[in-house]
């Protein structure tokens, strides 16, 4: 039989910018359809990070109660341990923000909280387990998209589709979009740890390398920054990781013996954006325009300011028809400078992130500056908490 839907807006990928997106849509009575093509948003190794500006977001479209019964902590700093001595990164308690913490939540938890916010409009609709794999063109315009779920074949078609699938886009190549970019310097390794009773570990510890330590209750999820390219998994390549772990987190040593290759997750860390994010009928956000390094998890946040953006100039052009290039090509221009700095402070970050130095090798330059001075913290927490160029959604959508 198949799915057949008229929309006005389709989007590809029920991540943070797709529902992101729709929610913003929404409030301009625009009918949005999303298509996801997993069954539910419960998969390990995403990122967590809920960003000052984005609960300031979430304030305003009335969910920031709702987000915070949800289980989360609270980060007002973030912090490094080198080599056992306790420097502040990044310091967010003085941005012009409702809540002036980084804020870590599952991602599961904050897809559904979107999700569920959207479905209680009755021109919103879900579409899951939906892998879509077509475009439809007529006269040289995209006009919707095509795939297929459990129950068959699924059309949508739309005035507008936005692609906000991620960095492993299938219709951005069908539509003819490649991104460019440079040669990421390393990788990050994702595995579980189990956790005893009474067990803590610093957020973030470094000195030969890097480790992340998401506290999830129940277990530790690690992220541990290697150098681009050298793992394999082999039995050579797990001996090397336990090895750096126990030289940058001695107290971690013991645990990290139990995880085995098959345990750990590698993630190839990219730094690419599009030089045209848009076709006549097509517009990409997200990892979809410009996939990041997760240093300073702050990919998620950018992707959701691209969705307030795009819904901001595009909302009022889809109430009354179909967006033009100029239309799309005008989200992009809001977009691309801040997308550029970003990645430009990644790429700045990258051998510090991986440099494997000796026990006594003194702090790097940049982590003498925020030692030295403070005040540089705040600096570093407005980047992170806020971003590049922050975006507010427009009164409307209030």
């Amino acid at each position: 039989m198949g799915t057949h839907i008229d929309t006005d807006c389709a989007i590809v990928g029920g991540g943070p910018a797709g529902l992101m997106l729709a929610l913003a849509l929404l409030r301009h009575g625009i009918r949005v359809t999303v298509i996801e093509k997993h069954a539910d948003f419960l998969r390990d190794f995403r990122g967590d990070t809920i960003h000052p500006s984005t609960q300031d977001l979430l304030a305003d479209l009335g969910l920031l109660e709702e987000f915070l019964a949800r289980p989360h902590d609270d980060m007002p700093k973030v912090s490094l341990s080198w080599q056992g001595t306790e420097l502040t990164l990044a310091d967010f308690t003085r941005l012009p923000t409702r809540r002036k913490v980084m804020t870590f939540m599952p991602q599961w938890d904050f897809l559904d909280l979107l999700a569920d916010s959207a479905a209680r409009h009755p021109q919103f609709t879900l579409l899951r387990e939906i892998r879509i794999d077509g475009l439809i063109r007529e006269d040289g315009h995209i006009t919707g998209v095509t795939g297929s779920g459990p129950d068959g074949d699924v059309t949508v078609r739309a005035r507008l589709v936005v692609d906000a699938s991620g960095r492993d886009s299938d219709i951005r190549a069908v539509a003819g979009l490649e991104p460019t970019g440079v040669a990421a310097a390393m990788d990050v390794l994702w595995f579980r740890l189990a956790k005893r009773d009474g067990e803590r570990y610093p957020f973030i510890q470094a000195g030969a390398g890097m480790i992340i330590t998401i506290d999830r209750g129940d277990f530790f999820q690690i992220a541990h920054v290697i150098p681009a390219g050298t793992w394999n998994g082999t039995d050579a390549d797990l001996a090397s990781m336990h090895d750096r772990i126990a030289r940058i987190s001695p107290r971690m040593a013991d645990a990290v013996t139990a995880v085995a290759a098959d345990d750990v997750h590698l993630l190839r860390v990219r730094l690419e954006r599009l030089r045209r994010w848009y076709v006549d009928g097509m517009l990409c956000i997200g990892d979809s325009a410009h996939a990041m390094s997760p240093a300073g998890g702050v990919g998620i946040n950018l992707a959701i300011q691209d969705a307030v953006a795009a819904a901001r100039i595009l909302g009022p052009v889809l109430r009354d028809g179909i967006p033009e290039a100029a239309d799309l090509r005008r989200v992009q221009r809001r977009r691309t400078w801040p997308t550029r700095i970003t990645q430009f402070v990644q790429r700045r970050l990258q051998g510090p992130l991986i440099a494997s130095r000796e026990p006594d090798a003194p702090l790097p330059v940049p982590l003498r500056l925020l030692r030295d001075h403070p005040r540089l913290t705040h600096l570093t927490g407005r980047f992170v908490g806020l971003g590049a160029r922050p975006e507010h959604l427009a009164p409307l959508d209030r």
